[in-house]
């Protein structure tokens, strides 16, 4: 593969970027200083706070909790795994680097001519063209810096979803950021995902249930609706909502702790392990070397072990919990579980597709299908692309600067942006890729 393609890897870090900033405060665009090499011997952390349990132990100041939001775990600090495997030599790969720093990058939005990048350490807009960089962090305008999703609303605006901060409007004509939270109507403070549907409604997940808001009117205290296990009598499975996507038919579909959920013309629907989701434990339990068991940490995540049945299994497994979502361009759903691999519904039945397969990991973190209708799947331990038949898998060996793959776009030129622990790959592709 690495004589085909030709990788263009950059590390994109809020630390570095918030140093040079705070020496830089009348600077609105920061060049990165780069450096073009074929190795990465740059030490990380390990990425134990990427696992989805992700969370600070206290609150940002001025965030505002639902009544209902679970506890909140401490999570135990990361501890240095060594050095990155560097990439080989390859007279068809070139390498640019950007050595900063321990951040999550858990969302990537491409706008034209601009990339929008969601860190743990805030938001960083990104011009290729000019090699330039801004960073939206607390100091300017967010409640908390830790940032799930980012993508854009209307022609001047856009929407982060932060962890801790609320929904953030970032209006680029003002310059300005306008913060929405449980006052306002948000069921809760952390916010995973926003999808708008075409009618304008403005579908949020969030850590205590979804919302919808009407028309996309968040002004509007009446457009605001909660739906949690409660008052959809468990069409929802579980408050905690991970991640959400719109279907082909103005529906929803949702990636919850508890399964998979569905809604469309007012009514609910929802799918499990029992019903097929996740590959089974026996099968799975070989192959999982990611060890980082949310159960373990918080008794949120064990409570759900418990009343799914899985209370005997202590190990990072759980299919129930659904990390990333994605429907394709046929309308198949396809779901990625925390250590039971991935999994394709087709509304009636699931097939599950493990490490035995050829896909990199049973913990699947990030699902995206490009313009070439290929689904590309970021895991614990590389990114796989699956063209229906097979995978290939792609690593720090190929270019990816670290195989914790959180989140990836496409640019219009068929370029994909693959957001990592550590930093950011932007990969050209060809036919054979």
């Amino acid at each position: 593969m690495n004589s085909k393609v030709v990788i263009f890897a950059t590390v994109i870090v809020g630390l570095l970027v918030g140093a040079i900033i705070l020496g830089n405060k009348d600077k609105e665009g920061i060049s990165t200083a780069q450096s073009q090499s074929s190795e990465i011997s740059a030490k990380v952390e390990s990425p134990l706070a990427a696992a989805p349990m992700e969370t600070a132990s206290k609150l940002p100041e001025g965030a505002v909790l639902s009544p209902n939001h679970p506890p909140i775990p401490n999570i135990p600090k990361a501890v240095p795994t060594g050095q990155l495997t560097p990439p080989p030599a390859n007279e068809n790969a070139k390498f640019t680097h950007f050595r900063v720093g321990n951040r999550n990058v858990k969302s990537i939005y491409v706008d034209d001519d601009l990339v929008w990048v969601g860190t743990s350490g805030g938001v960083i807009r990104y011009e290729p063209a000019t090699d330039d960089y801004r960073l939206f962090d607390v100091r300017n305008g967010l409640l908390a810096n830790g940032v799930f999703h980012v993508s854009r609303w209307k022609e001047n605006k856009m929407l982060i979803g932060t962890y801790g901060g609320g929904l953030a409007v970032y209006d680029e004509v003002l310059d300005k950021f306008e913060i929405f939270n449980v006052p306002e109507g948000l069921a809760d403070a952390f916010v995973y995902d926003v999808q708008v549907t075409p009618n304008g409604d403005m579908w949020i997940a969030t850590w205590s249930g979804a919302n919808r808001v009407l028309g996309g009117r968040l002004d509007d205290p009446s457009a605001w609706e909660t739906y949690t296990v409660e008052n959809t009598q468990g069409g929802l499975p579980n408050d905690w909502v991970y991640g959400l996507y719109l279907g082909i038919n103005d529906d929803v579909w949702f990636a919850t702790e508890g399964g998979l959920s569905h809604f469309i013309d007012g009514k609910w629907k929802s799918w499990n392990h029992k019903d097929g989701q996740g590959a089974i434990y026996d099968l799975v339990k070989n192959d999982n070397q990611f060890d980082t068991d949310p159960a373990k940490v918080s008794s949120h995540h064990a409570r759900q072990k418990v009343e799914m049945g899985l209370e005997d299994i202590k190990t990072a497994y759980n299919p129930n919990y659904i990390v990333a979502i994605t429907v394709d361009h046929k309308g198949i759903v396809w779901v990625g579980t925390w250590g039971g691999g991935l999994a394709r519904f087709d509304g009636e039945t699931f097939k599950n597709y493990t490490v035995q397969d050829g896909l990199a990991s049973n913990h699947v973190f990030m699902l995206h299908e490009d313009k070439n209708q290929k689904l590309w799947i970021g895991t614990s331990n590389g990114m796989s692309s699956f063209d229906g038949e097979s995978f290939k898998t792609m690593t720090t060996r190929d270019g990816l600067y670290n195989n914790a793959i959180f989140s990836m776009d496409t640019q219009k030129d068929g370029t994909l942006w693959v957001g990592s622990y550590g930093g950011v790959a932007r990969i050209l592709l060809n036919d054979k890729l």
